[in-house]
């Protein structure tokens, strides 16, 4: 059996197109544990802003680019992760 080479790229396309959706979504046991325990003194606030601040910095050029791939994980990892600024400040 011979898989076209235009069969591998769309495979390779929609895999990376879930992928780039799904990962952000691991931001939410972290909120989850923050709102359970009603604290985030485990959680460092220089890492928390520096990771927010890079996907801030993002944010523009995933905006304004073509790849739809890298589009959806920095718009949905944006939003998900300014949860966890939300949460971890919240709760400290």
């Amino acid at each position: 059996m011979v898989i076209e080479e235009s069969h591998i790229k769309d495979l390779v396309f929609w895999v990376g197109m879930a992928a780039s959706f799904v990962i952000p979504f691991f931001n939410i046991p972290l909120i989850l544990k923050i709102y359970k325990k009603r604290s985030s003194k485990d959680i460092s606030l220089v890492w928390t802003f520096g990771v927010w601040i890079c996907a801030l910095l993002m944010l523009p050029q995933a905006l304004l680019g073509i790849d739809l791939i890298f589009k959806i994980f920095c718009l949905v990892n944006f939003v998900l992760f300014s949860c966890v600024v939300f949460f971890v400040w919240r709760h400290r």
